[in-house]
């Protein structure tokens, strides 16, 4: 028995860096001592906190406290990793290891807690977003997080002597070469980047590309855009082909325009015309959802011309509204007014027709 305990002893000996069973406990009892600090800081330091953030009027400090709440009990650990690595008697490439793997920890925290605060930060970042677009503030919030991220990974790889500069000037010769056959990534990602700049659209336009697609915007990416035509199918559109094609935005629409030729039968008189012509002006003034502003969009009801069957009446006209609905239910209005005006007059609407004279040459 003693033979088997003093081979234990050895093995335990050659595996545990030269540390007890007893000095590992009490490592172990340090860090379960800061693992119960954190949970009291969490329910009085931070609790009150909660509370407290939760009477001010701001969001900004509810969403601060919020983000930085689990790295800041992480801290709690690698405290807690810390003293529990100052009881044990490391030497050697033991202590090597657990410095290094103490400074990873903490590098490991700090970013971490950059990247939950920069949640808070995109608060801020909306109070400019009168001068960039909300979508070119989401672009740079990514960009921040992107950033932290890789920035946090490189010192973890510095701390172990993994030299970065090889890695990017690597990465730069596979660039080119990427580059070369990627020329459409680029060009898609330069015309998304001119979409932000120039405000061409935002999220939730209703845009038309001619012979590429019409409907609303649902998300602008780095490469693409998704555009959800009318009936509710998604197209994904690469962001070079809003640079190729012309775009017609409806939504920066002022006022929208009804455009139609009316038709009147050529038995109706002048006198007939001009009332047509009159009544339907008046209508039009008289309905407050279409603009009567002279000076901006007038209203335009003038005899066009003489069609082969028709003597032809120009309305030109604009709503107050843009959206699509109450626009339909105003020009449904319209409709029923004009031919009211143009029962009233006594006349009709033409429609295509063909006269057939028969001409009598003596023969019976």
């Amino acid at each position: 028995m003693e033979a088997f305990w003093s081979l234990v002893e050895e093995v335990w000996s050659e595996s545990s860096f030269g540390v007890s069973p007893a000095e590992l406990l009490t490592a172990l009892a340090v860090f379960l001592v800061f693992a119960v600090l954190r949970g009291l800081f969490t329910r009085f330091v931070l609790g009150g906190l909660e509370r407290l953030t939760k009477r001010t009027e701001t969001e900004i400090d509810d969403l601060l406290r919020e983000a930085l709440e689990r790295p800041i009990k992480f801290f709690f650990l690698i405290l807690g990793v810390f003293f529990a690595l100052e009881v044990l008697p490391l030497d050697g490439l033991a202590a090597e290891l657990a410095d290094k793997i103490m400074r990873s920890l903490i590098a490991v925290g700090i970013f971490w807690s950059f990247y939950a605060a920069s949640t808070p930060a995109s608060m801020a970042l909306k109070r400019i977003e009168d001068v960039l677009s909300p979508e070119i503030v989401g672009w740079l919030l990514t960009l921040l997080r992107w950033g932290i991220v890789l920035t946090g990974l490189a010192t973890i790889l510095q701390i172990w002597g993994i030299q970065i500069a090889p890695i990017i000037a690597g990465f730069g010769l596979f660039g080119v070469a990427v580059a070369l056959g990627a020329q459409d990534l680029f060009k898609n990602l330069l015309g998304g980047v001119s979409i932000l700049i120039e405000r061409r659209f935002k999220l939730g336009d209703w845009i038309e590309v001619e012979s590429v697609v019409e409907g609303n915007i649902e998300q602008i990416g780095f490469r693409s855009t998704r555009v959800r035509r009318f009936d509710q199918v998604p197209v994904v559109v690469p962001n070079n082909m809003f640079s190729d094609h012309a775009l017609v935005n409806y939504s920066n629409m002022t006022r929208r325009r009804i455009k139609w030729t009316i038709g009147l039968e050529y038995r109706t008189t002048a006198a007939q015309l001009k009332q047509v012509r009159e009544g339907i002006l008046a209508w039009l003034d008289s309905d407050p959802r279409f603009v009567t502003e002279i000076h901006e969009v007038p209203n335009i009801v003038h005899i066009d011309g003489f069609n082969d069957s028709s003597i032809d009446m120009l309305v030109y006209c604009f709503t107050e509204t843009t959206k699509w609905y109450d626009w339909l239910s105003a020009k449904e209005d319209l409709a029923l007014a004009i031919k009211t005006v143009v029962e009233d007059a006594g006349t009709g609407f033409a429609f295509p027709s063909r006269s057939i004279y028969m001409e009598n040459d003596g023969v019976d």
